[in-house]
């Protein structure tokens, strides 16, 4: 462990809380640069809408949701439209503060004018979405669902989900949200943070009981109630890809920023955090996607008044230990290596302490508690010999078409392990969902333009540029207009407070600019075809520029 960093190189770095946690020049480090901002809960807000726009049938998992204080007029617009077509519309919406973590700030309101404008919304902006009404429940209580996907790689894609999660439960039995019961946290909020203060909560020794269990028990469960566990899985693995497939975007911005292309620098990787909520239907709602989960696999045990001790989970290490075992397997240095060489070594069964003792970790825990168990976790040696595999998914009947093909057996030097508890999920499936991409190709022009390496704006030159390349300007459409666009969205992205330390044009500014462009160009088509049909046009339109330049190099 190095808490202020280390002057010689390593191969894998793993930081604390975020990329910036110490500079490195070389290696893997399990933080992407931008990750914390990209999931804050505006930020993933705005870029659901994006996609709900572009394939409003294909996101209907994510909430309803208004970002305040800039969307408060609108929310109180469109509930009022929304209560006088449908009377019978009783809603109910909770408010969550964008920076806000383990349930901190969050309640439930049943008009737009109970929201609590007494100065702090300024100072802290939040998103208040549609509450889900009718939750699956277990026991009389309502629970949510924290799953683990790790991101390999960005470029090009590639995501695996954890065979197993954990279910995190309220510690009130469920009832519909009334004015009366609103204010019962214990009853509507699942954060652990919060139910374990509740003297209802139930630390068990058994994955199958308890306030907190794992995702498995509750399939196995539902299972033997004859619901199709198997749709269950399909339908959150495709939650998964769509929700990185809507990050990607701001991700490959900051990524640039931080690590130019064509200079060396790390690579990277990261565990995060989906937390689900299955509806009554069984259908899977994504509440919020958490960029540093907590890895504790301990809880702590009040002995007597202010003495606390720390007791292990056996839920938290049956799920965590798993996770991150599995993820050191899989960005292993030394894994590639071996198979180009063809050199393999075989361990022993109770050895991989030694397999990842190969290569040197870099323990960079900046929070002093995260440190404390995220180290802990680390130095158990068991964490490293921890045999058996997650049964979640190995449980579920396969057959063809589905998102659960049975994952190959491993070969080689871990041969001796457990199999797997990390499933690939891309680019396996990259064929059922590459359509959805298409903020992704409209980033990558962004950063074609952007001009100064490092930059995650872009100036008013780079977007006249960019107009001028993909020859979009004509008798119509004037410079000057260009120039008029350019400057109405980007002074009204920058009053809604984004990044000031930079001036120009942000990424969803100018997916805005670009949205608007291509229902200009072809107006009688849906907005995604739309959007499909500017970007085969400016990228032919580049092509061919190139194939230009090209040309006058050779002559």
């Amino acid at each position: 462990q190095f808490p202020f960093g280390r002057r010689l190189p390593c191969d894998i770095y793993w930081h604390g809380v975020s990329f910036h946690d110490n500079n490195i020049f070389s290696g893997q480090v399990n933080k992407f640069p931008g990750m914390m901002e990209t999931v804050r809960k505006i930020t993933l807000s705005r870029a659901m809408r994006t996609m709900q726009d572009l394939f409003p049938l294909e996101y209907n998992f994510y909430p309803r949701s208004w970002i305040l204080p800039e969307e408060l007029p609108l929310f109180v617009a469109e509930v009022r439209v929304m209560k006088d077509s449908d009377p019978s519309w009783k809603p109910t919406f909770i408010v969550k503060p964008d920076g806000g973590c383990q349930g901190d700030g969050i309640y439930l309101i049943k008009d737009p004018s109970d929201i609590r404008l007494t100065g702090s919304i300024q100072s802290r902006p939040a998103v208040v979405q549609e509450y889900i009404c009718k939750p699956l429940l277990v026991d009389k209580l309502k629970f949510d669902i924290r799953l683990y996907v790790l991101l390999k790689s960005l470029e090009p894609l590639e995501i695996y989900i954890a065979k197993d999660g954990l279910s995190r439960f309220c510690t009130e039995p469920y009832q519909e949200p009334t004015l009366k019961n609103l204010h019962q946290v214990f009853m509507h909020l699942t954060n652990y943070s919060l139910n374990i203060h509740s003297e209802n909560f139930i630390h068990s020794d058994s994955v199958n009981t308890g306030s907190k269990r794992t995702f498995s028990s509750i399939l196995c469960r539902l299972s033997s109630r004859g619901a199709d566990v198997k749709k269950l899985w399909s339908d959150i693995i495709s939650l998964v890809i769509k929700t990185i497939i809507a990050l990607t975007p701001e991700l490959k911005v900051y990524y640039q920023s931080d690590i130019p292309a064509g200079k060396p620098g790390p690579t990277c990787f990261q565990i995060l955090g989906f937390d689900i909520l299955l509806m009554k239907n069984l259908k899977p709602m994504l509440l919020e996607v958490n960029a540093n989960p907590s890895m504790r696999i301990e809880h702590e045990q009040e002995l007597s008044p202010g003495v606390f001790e720390n007791v292990p989970s056996p839920v938290d290490e049956e799920v965590k230990v798993a996770v991150i075992r599995d993820t050191l397997r899989l960005v292993d240095p030394q894994k590639k290596k071996r198979k180009d060489a063809h050199n393999w070594i075989m361990f022993p069964r109770d050895s991989l302490l030694r397999a990842v003792g190969a290569f040197c970790i870099i323990w960079s825990m900046k929070d002093k508690q995260h440190k404390h168990h995220s180290l802990k976790l680390s130095l158990k040696l068991k964490f490293y010999l921890k045999l058996g595999s997650c049964p979640s998914l190995e449980h579920v009947p396969e057959s063809s078409g589905s998102l659960l093909d049975a994952v190959p057996a491993e070969r080689g030097p871990e041969a001796g392990l457990p199999s797997l508890c990390l499933k690939q999920v891309f680019p396996k499936y990259a064929k059922q969902f590459n359509y959805l991409r298409l903020v992704d190709r409209v980033a990558a022009l962004f950063i074609r333009f952007l001009g100064v390496k490092g930059t995650t704006k872009l100036g008013p030159t780079g977007f006249r540029t960019f107009i001028r390349n993909c020859k979009l300007s004509n008798s119509n459409f004037s410079m000057a207009a260009v120039d008029i666009l350019y400057i109405d969205i980007t002074r009204r992205w920058n009053s809604m407070g984004i990044d000031h330390k930079e001036s120009g044009m942000c990424l969803q500014a100018f997916v805005e600019a670009f949205f608007c462009l291509a229902q200009k160009k072809y107006k009688s088509l849906p907005l995604h075809e739309q959007v499909a049909s500017l970007l085969e046009f400016c990228e032919c339109h580049l092509a061919a520029l190139a194939e230009k330049r090209l040309g006058w190099g050779w002559g």
